[in-house]
């Protein structure tokens, strides 16, 4: 029996209120740290907590004992507004306190932070006060796991459906494997490993020569993939080999699935990652990448020793192929094939169940597969033959959705690049800047190569959908956009 509309919609607004308050929460670290440090922006960030948290319970309160089990479809729409709303909400410290950004670019900036795709509309991020540059790392760290998830996670009093939330909002196109029995127990595994990882990479950035503020904050942008910086020049500022082996290893620790980490840890062994056929092609994409920009920047004569254009090409292959987005010396000005090479990796991405963006190296594996699979079955007609990943057959409803996410992200990616150049941005800006956007990656080419300050408002709004659009993995997304959707 289908409960009635009105304790659905009540029940929505329990959920939608709770997010509200709690998407203002996430400025009352950074106040309490800016009033520590003795920093004005404690009122900025003590506004952006305090409105939003009572207009959420204000939503919330009403509707408190409202009851009712949400259904598949609404897990999509309460996953969607609530990357919606805390972007909206996350904005606020932004707008009120330096840097002082325009409504358009604050709700870039906090997107950015909370799909960790790493671009900003800043220039001179050094100058921000400490309080500001915590509040950016902490968006990136939030947004690695998922807001939702870590919702469901340690928020029971919204005793909604945690699979429903839970298969919208994972990535990669294995949504409904769990590591525990009880989704609420999945999340909380995910979150502690993924917690573990961010103290023991801030341990070694410390060790490594950076500052114990900094080690924190890029420690937390690091393991989320999300780019983040304190600094204009990003980790070119420290330009130490140490430092960006450092960022290597955690960036694609990363990239790879969590749900490894979580088996190592448990069983204490490794060779589940070598048993792993999307970690293996995920390693050895990055061994070729890497060979092939070393080559390329190396013989263009772009660094003069062999090893230092080894160093740099490593660093910017990981960074990019996570969708992590740090740079060293920055790669626009690299000759060859590099840039474009670069930012085309960011499309693949890392692997399902990572922190990363881009369409997931389990998802092209697929794809290629079914392309010489086609081939195959040109020349033999009468032919059967199976798409297999790690030895095991992928069953045809998973190609045929992998082939459909494929098509749909490579169709969203080319329409909102063309809206760009609509708007008047060149083409290989506009291409870029959609493409770093889209797969949560941060730095493009042309004019947003180092910041997206100078594209406008309209184009910057293109971006900051196109980042969630990546972020949800299109589905989640374009799925609200359909008229059967709303249909009863």
């Amino acid at each position: 029996m289908r409960l009635p509309l009105s304790e659905r919609a009540r029940t929505l607004q329990r959920i939608f209120g709770a997010i509200v308050a709690l998407s203002g929460l996430v400025a009352l670290p950074s106040g309490l740290l800016a009033w520590w440090w003795g920093e004005p922006t404690v009122l900025a960030f003590a506004e952006s907590f305090l409105f939003p948290f009572v207009a959420g319970l204000l939503l919330w309160y009403p509707v408190r004992q409202a009851r009712y089990e949400l259904r598949l479809r609404d897990g999509f729409l309460v996953v969607s507004a609530a990357w919606i709303i805390a972007c909206l909400v996350t904005a606020l410290p932004f707008v009120l306190g330096p840097p002082n950004l325009s409504f358009t670019d604050a709700v870039f900036e906090s997107t950015s932070g909370l799909t960790t795709t790493g671009a900003t509309v800043i220039v001179g991020l050094e100058h921000l006060p400490r309080s500001v540059l915590f509040y950016r790392a902490s968006l990136n760290y939030l947004g690695g796991m998922g807001i939702v998830i870590l919702a469901v996670a340690i928020l029971p009093m919204l005793r909604i459906g945690g699979m429903q939330l839970f298969r919208a909002e994972s990535t990669g196109p294995q949504k409904d494997s769990k590591l525990t029995p009880r989704i609420a127990d999945t999340a909380k595994a995910l979150w502690l490993v993924y917690s573990v990882l961010v103290l023991l990479c801030a341990l070694a950035y410390w060790v490594g020569g950076m500052g114990l503020f900094d080690a924190i904050t890029h420690a937390m942008s690091t393991v989320a993939t999300g780019g983040f910086a304190n600094y204009d020049a990003s980790f070119g500022h420290w330009d130490s080999p140490l430092i960006d082996s450092i960022a290597i290893v955690f960036m694609l620790l990363g990239g790879l699935n969590f749900g490894l980490h979580w088996y190592a840890w448990r069983r204490a062994t490794l060779g589940h990652y070598r048993a792993d056929a999307e970690a293996r092609l995920f390693l050895g994409l990055l061994a070729v990448a890497t060979l092939v920009v070393t080559a390329s920047v190396w013989l263009g004569g772009r660094f003069e020793a062999p090893l230092e254009a080894l160093r740099h090409s490593a660093f910017q292959v990981v960074s990019n192929l996570t969708t992590t987005g740090f740079v060293t010396t920055g790669f626009v000005d690299w000759p060859g094939l590099a840039p474009l090479l670069l930012v085309m990796l960011a499309f693949v991405g890392g692997c399902a169940g990572s922190t990363s963006g881009g369409m997931k190296v389990a998802r092209v594996q697929m794809v290629v597969r079914q392309g010489f699979r086609e081939l195959k079955q040109l020349v033999h007609p009468k032919g059967q033959f199976l798409v297999k990943v790690g030895g095991k057959r992928v069953s045809e409803s998973v190609v045929i959705a992998v082939a459909g996410f494929c098509a749909l992200y490579l169709l969203s990616f080319v329409a909102m690049t063309l809206v760009l150049v609509a708007d008047g941005v060149d083409i290989v800006t506009a291409f870029s800047a959609v493409a770093a956007s889209i797969n949560n990656l941060g730095p493009g080419l042309g004019a947003v190569a180092a910041h997206f300050r100078d594209l406008s408002d309209f184009s910057t709004w293109v971006c900051s959908f196109a980042m969630v659009l990546g972020r949800l993995e299109v589905f989640t997304l374009l799925v609200l956009l359909t008229p059967q959707f709303w249909r009863d």
